[in-house]
């Protein structure tokens, strides 16, 4: 069963977001994908995350895709104009690529190709209507196309971020509904109850969020999150705990779990695992949900 058709159904549905490699060595992306592909329903994958040169979404989709797993692509604004973004959007249907995720992307200051210059010749916005115009059969300069693509196409939000105005944000994810995003996909998430401010705000409430449930590594890690990045809020109680633990990795994992099981039992119809190169916890986290 597709994507679409799970969450239509009211099955809650687990994601998992797989970095594509920097090289043509696919292998160990295709071998994460495979221990964990009977329950997890897609694959996210991210293009060119925090601007560092790996494959292209598009690319490492279609691998996915020919392995009989399902993908949910990335299009990114940064890096393409126009023609090019429509080219990859045509590419992608016809090979099989149905989901897609719209971002901005990072600024390529902070990746590892300083001399890159950004591209943005569309906002996530327009890039939204541009496809919905596609899937109308026609392309953002008004000519028809030689057979339509069909998406299930999401976007992004900042829900649950600090300092973020909920009202703000649910009109934000009206406007972008209203241009054919399907679901919105959070930043990392570990307490849900900052969600519940937009929530309240929006027409479907949990049904248009998809959380993002961020697998810490470490102490350090936390710590740092907690400190420096102001969009995500880590929990006190959360990092004591971490403090406590003799074995931090494995309560990393088990407060992964629990996150996830608190967003299932809230009513959320999916959660988006993030392992940050720590693709080889995947198994241990879906076995223990």
């Amino acid at each position: 069963m597709a994507l679409r058709e799970r969450l239509a159904a009211g099955e809650f549905v687990l994601l998992a977001e797989l970095e594509p490699p920097k090289g043509v060595h696919a292998a160990p992306l295709l071998d994460h994908a495979r221990r964990v592909k009977e329950r997890v329903a897609a694959f996210i994958v991210p293009e060119m995350h925090q601007a560092v040169m790996r494959m292209s979404a598009l690319g490492a989709a279609v691998l996915l895709r020919q392995q009989g797993m399902e993908a949910v692509m990335q299009v990114c604004c940064r890096d393409r104009n126009r023609l090019a973004l429509q080219g990859d959007l045509l590419a992608a249907f016809a090979c099989g690529i149905e989901n897609l995720l719209v971002v901005s992307g990072e600024d390529p200051s902070l990746g590892d190709h300083h001399r890159a210059r950004a591209v943005y010749d569309v906002s996530p916005l327009e890039l939204l209507e541009a496809i919905a115009e596609l899937e109308r059969g026609r392309d953002m300069a008004g000519v028809d196309l030689e057979g339509a693509p069909c998406f299930f196409t999401g976007a992004t939000t900042q829900a649950g971020s600090p300092g973020r105005s909920a009202e703000l944000e649910a009109e934000d994810i009206a406007q972008r509904m209203r241009a054919g995003a399907r679901f919105f996909v959070t930043p990392p998430v570990f307490d849900p109850e900052l969600l519940e401010p937009v929530v309240r705000r929006l027409a479907r409430g949990r049904e248009t969020l998809v959380p993002t449930v961020l697998l810490l590594k470490s102490l350090g890690m936390a710590r740092y999150i907690d400190r420096n990045l102001p969009h995500i809020r880590i929990p006190a109680e959360t990092i004591e705990r971490l403090e406590r633990a003799p074995d931090k990795v494995r309560e990393c994992v088990q407060i992964t779990v629990e996150t996830i099981r608190t967003l299932r039992g809230r009513g959320y119809p999916a959660a988006v695992i993030a392992t940050l190169g720590w693709e080889h916890k995947l198994p241990e986290i879906v076995e223990a949900l």
